[in-house]
């Protein structure tokens, strides 16, 4: 019997790390496809809703449950094939429960678990043994995070400066849909017609479905539904937040590993001062992987961390003259040219005010070990402060900002957040993606009223972010925790239009319940008028032309 029925034993499972907690019914941990197929078949005819799970790393709790069922793909973990094109590019098929972590030991080793692989394969994993080492990019910074969930939410991380997020590197997947049909999709094969999507399922379903029509922003963006004109059909499941189907199957393309990959780390007195030297090195730099950033209040958490021994004893000594770090991955292809844009970009430390000589270069895999830490102790530092405060304030959580604005309002959203915090007047703690203008600004509250404050806080921040042509999610998904601001992002009406492509999907809202959207869909939402793209010819003498949200036999 695949399905469990709940019990005290798998009540971990009820959260992730946003902190949320859920409850479910039942539970299940497939293994393989039909495994997945087999379950869903079971609880399709009932509805019964479904939370899909990887390794529960994600922080806007999508995958906490609201009811039914929890689907935990974290033992759907194989490597499952690989092959090579023409231009010697390689292209791995794994399983979505894969952690992050393993990936890259199997790729650093050149010894992928091949069990069961073709000829084919097995051929293309003996030419990866002799060709340069090959990585695979998107690095959030949680490592056992699966790359089923990654996909899932379209994450990025710091190196997403340079290769992008999870979605462009995916180049096929499989999706199992809520009554155990599949879609089997690859990158090229299967684009929309302006905003109008048909796709076929290996059952012989066609789904025709409208396109939501809102725009999205030019800034890193996880927020809802990708949509385009003419987009490709992978591209729509990469980010949905398990609200569509279930990936069983993710083929990933690989890239050569960088020769050289130095950390710098860039100290400064004040906040300006490091925003500056930011632009400056996305203007000059050449080789520039990361460019991230840690506030004056994170700074004082990595002190304070220090200062209470255990594991953070470890870390480097942070002289009161630090007032902000930005810190900077260079990857080139040899040592001379490393050391070049290291010069080049002590010049711009020194322009925008700060100190050259007080930089910390890691040329070595300790040193880099080194700054590794102290980049992932901020998160760690603020989420033990926020436990302890909880023994007293249980209601309380983190809260954690997504946020991304185009280029040229850095300057204007950095100063948002400095003015409206001291007006509140709520510790916070700021880090993250400042190259890509996306900060992770936390508050740390201290009561269930500062808890509350905060929130209103960041209905704010989405409101102003959303009109400097931002995103209110660019890595972490939307997931339950951040749906309000989806509808200030996008509007009511791109919500509804949400609804009826989820519909057209899963036509009894099984999968992902409260996900994007709220939870139970309203009960109309599936009749409601919904325009064709104007393109469409069918509705361009039309304007009030029937809905397309629907399923067809085929």
């Amino acid at each position: 019997m695949h399905i469990q029925p709940w019990s005290v034993e798998f009540d971990d499972f009820l959260h992730d790390e946003s902190r949320n907690c859920g409850h479910a019914e039942t539970i299940s941990f497939p293994r393989a496809e039909e495994d997945v197929r087999a379950v869903v078949r079971e609880l399709h005819a009932d509805a019964v809703p479904i939370t899909v799970q990887g390794a529960r790393t994600g922080l806007a709790a999508g995958a906490v449950p609201q009811g039914g069922h929890v689907l935990n793909l974290s033992r759907m973990n194989r490597c499952l094939g690989l092959r090579q094109d023409e231009q010697s590019c390689f292209f791995l098929r794994v399983q979505p429960g894969l952690v992050l972590s393993e990936l890259r030991k199997y790729l650093a080793a050149k010894a992928i678990p091949a069990d069961g692989w073709d000829a084919a394969s097995l051929a293309s994993l003996t030419a990866l043994a002799e060709a340069p080492e090959q990585m695979f990019p998107t690095d959030p910074t949680e490592t056992s995070a699966t790359l089923g969930g990654m996909a899932a939410c379209n994450a990025s991380g710091a190196r997403s400066y340079r290769y992008g997020a999870m979605r462009e590197h995916v180049t096929a997947l499989r999706l199992v849909l809520a009554d155990g049909d599949v879609l089997a999709l690859r990158r090229g094969a299967c684009r929309a017609d302006g905003r109008r999507l048909a796709l076929t399922t290996e059952g012989g379903r066609r789904i025709d479905v409208a396109l939501p029509r809102y725009e999205m922003p030019h800034a890193k963006n996880a927020s809802g539904y990708f949509v385009a004109d003419d987009m490709d059909a992978v591209d729509l499941v990469i980010g949905s937040d398990g609200t569509l189907g279930i990936i069983t199957e993710l083929e990933l393309a690989l890239m050569p590993a960088p020769a050289v990959t130095w950390g710098v780390s860039c100290f400064f007195a004040e906040e300006g001062q490091a925003a500056a030297a930011t632009v400056a090195a996305r203007e000059h730099m050449h080789h520039v992987a990361a460019l991230e950033y840690f506030d004056p209040s994170a700074l004082d958490v990595l002190r304070r961390a220090r200062a209470t021994g255990s594991a953070f004893a470890a870390l480097p000594e942070l002289p009161a003259s630090f007032g902000c770090c930005l810190f900077v991955e260079l990857q080139a292809a040899s040592e001379e040219e490393t050391m070049e844009d290291v010069e080049r970009l002590g010049r711009l430390v020194e322009e925008a005010g700060g100190d050259a000589g007080a930089s910390w270069v890691a040329r070595t895999a300790v040193d880099r070990e080194t700054l590794r830490f102290f980049r992932h102790a901020v998160p760690e530092s603020v989420n033990m402060l926020i436990d302890e405060r909880r023994r007293t304030e249980p209601a309380i959580t983190k809260l954690g900002s997504d946020m991304s604005v185009p280029n040229d309002r850095l300057a204007d959203v950095m100063a948002l957040y400095r003015s409206t915090l001291a007006e509140a007047g709520l510790e916070s703690a700021a880090w993250g993606h400042i190259g890509n203008n996306h900060l992770h600004v936390n508050i740390l509250p201290r009561t269930s009223g500062e808890f509350a404050q905060g929130k209103e806080l960041f209905r704010r921040w989405a409101h102003e972010v959303t009109a400097m042509g931002g995103a209110v999610s660019a890595e972490h998904g939307v997931g339950k925790i951040k749906r309000d601001f989806l509808e200030i992002m996008y509007g009511e009406e791109a919500i509804a239009q949400m609804a009826r492509l989820k519909l057209a999907f899963d036509p009894a809202a099984q999968l992902g319940r409260g996900n994007l959207m709220p939870a139970p869909l309203p009960p109309d939402i599936g009749d409601s008028p919904q325009c064709h793209d104007k393109r469409d010819r069918r509705c361009a003498d039309d304007p009030a032309c029937a809905p397309v949200a629907k399923e067809v036999r085929a």
